[in-house]
């Protein structure tokens, strides 16, 4: 989906500051940025491929983009679409950014002021920590204690502390 709104605050910035080093993944958005280089669309391997280069990631408050640049170690800055402006159905991006922004693993703009705010202290801007690509093995545990006895919670009596072992872990992304 287009993110006209976030794609013109990084290009306003870009332009104030000289900077020539910013690429955007644009979609089929009516804005065309004017000091940024863009593309309409990146494929997924090559979108990884160039987030692995950057030193920064500036982006909607997406999952799949968040946990993609937790897992590669990158600092990234979210705005997150909101649906009062039909860039979405509802606010779920701003959940998503007020729950990772609690947990102190991105940093969030709420709005296109906050955002150039934040981009004019971008050397600020630090990632919280690389995650792993894999679930946590404490949630293993509990996903494959529930398929097994439907319960969650405290380990049932009786239930072997190996259940489900042998199961091929969860791949988070």
């Amino acid at each position: 989906m287009p993110f006209d709104r976030l794609i013109a605050a990084v290009d306003q910035w870009s332009e104030a500051e000289g900077r020539d080093d910013v690429l955007a993944q644009v979609g089929e958005g009516a804005y065309r940025p004017r000091a940024i280089r863009y593309e309409r669309n990146i494929n997924p391997p090559e979108f990884r491929r160039r987030m692995m280069g950057a030193d920064l990631v500036v982006a909607h408050a997406g999952m799949g983009t968040i946990l993609t640049a937790l897992e590669l170690g990158k600092p990234i800055l979210v705005m997150p679409r909101r649906g009062n402006l039909s860039e979405t159905r509802n606010d779920h991006q701003v959940a998503t950014a007020n729950h990772f922004s609690a947990h102190g693993q991105v940093s969030v703009a709420m709005d296109e002021m906050e955002l150039a705010a934040k981009l004019r202290q971008v050397g600020d801007i630090r990632c919280a920590g690389q995650i792993g690509p894999y679930a946590s093995p404490a949630l293993l545990h509990t996903l494959r204690r529930f398929i097994a006895t439907g319960q969650v919670g405290a380990e049932p009596a009786g239930m072997p502390s190996d259940v489900g072992a042998g199961v091929e872990p969860v791949l988070v992304s």
